[in-house]
């Protein structure tokens, strides 16, 4: 099975229980996940009451040996870049992160688990078939 890449929306309903999401992690060989994903939930940790036990949950789950954390990388601008220019071509914008997230699915050729819609507008991209 193709790895996966989780996004900040598909972790957050894996903790609301969603058992789509929880399939997908364990029949899933590799999981990765973006920096930028990670950034999302350490912002929204700050924003609730429960910051610290929150960090807790999310290093326990990233202690699994079938997560893999990714970094961006020259190759991971240059497909930003191209991402970013053609949504500007077609005036359909998305959350910068998210082009950022977009980009290391293409970067490691992952399938994207998302409840974001608005990742369609990329051409190519591989998301999940559970919206």
């Amino acid at each position: 099975m193709k790895p996966i890449l989780l996004d900040t929306n598909a972790y957050v309903e894996l903790l609301s229980g969603n058992k789509s999401v929880l399939k997908h992690l364990e029949t899933s060989a590799c999981i990765y996940m973006s920096i930028f994903v990670i950034a999302e939930l350490f912002t929204g940790f700050k924003t609730g009451s429960k910051e610290k036990e929150n960090l807790s949950v999310l290093n326990n789950f990233l202690s699994n040996p079938k997560i893999k954390i990714i970094n961006a990388t020259i190759k991971t601008s240059s497909i930003f870049s191209e991402i970013k220019h053609y949504l500007k071509t077609i005036g359909k914008p998305i959350p910068i992160n998210d082009v950022w997230i977009a980009s290391h699915a293409f970067e490691y050729n992952s399938k994207l688990v998302t409840f974001d819609k608005h990742f369609q507008f990329i051409p190519k991209i591989e998301i999940w078939d559970n919206f």
